[in-house]
């Protein structure tokens, strides 16, 4: 059984494509074009069930199509439309370049890097705009900015931050 803590978030499942089981989703994360995957891992009734892609293409920077197997019809691919789609960290780590996205980051706890505080869990990370943050599980914000991040350790899923004296006490 796949646990939630041995995943993240990549996107999410839209509608079906054309009648033969094709779906679009929603990339936020295109790792599973960077690394051998054969497989995503669907959260389907709160469970994650890996689905063996056929194929799938970018239609944008941010839109796949994808055919899984055993995905035949319209009808099918509707079934899954809006499901979440995930992929496990430890296949991300074998990415090559071991450059890490921010949705990859989503459930890392940060440290204050000169004081060794911890700050708080990454629940979600808002690139809605060009000025990145990271959303912690208590609702406070903190700047995604790489030149604040010191460390990132994926083992402890810590990140090591110097963050600006007083920003904390916003």
């Amino acid at each position: 059984m796949i646990r939630d803590d041995e995943v993240y978030k990549i996107g999410r499942l839209g509608k079906p494509h054309g009648v033969k089981g094709e779906i679009s989703m929603q990339v936020d994360d295109d790792v599973f074009d960077r690394v051998e995957a054969d497989f995503l891992i669907l959260k389907v009734d709160g469970i994650l069930v890996p689905f063996y892609m056929e194929e799938y293409r970018f239609r944008s920077d941010t839109t796949a199509l994808i055919k899984f197997e055993d995905v035949d019809t319209v009808e099918q691919a509707r079934e899954l439309t809006n499901t979440e789609v995930f992929f496990l960290r430890s296949m991300a780590d074998d990415d090559a370049e071991g450059d890490y996205t921010w949705a990859y980051l989503v459930g890392f706890t940060i440290v204050e890097a000169t004081t060794g505080t911890t700050v708080g869990t990454i629940a979600a990370v808002d690139d809605s705009t060009s000025n990145i943050l990271f959303e912690l599980s208590d609702g406070r914000l903190i700047p995604a900015a790489e030149e604040l991040i010191a460390d990132i350790d994926n083992e402890k899923k810590q990140i090591r931050m110097t963050l600006p004296e007083g920003l904390l006490d916003l």
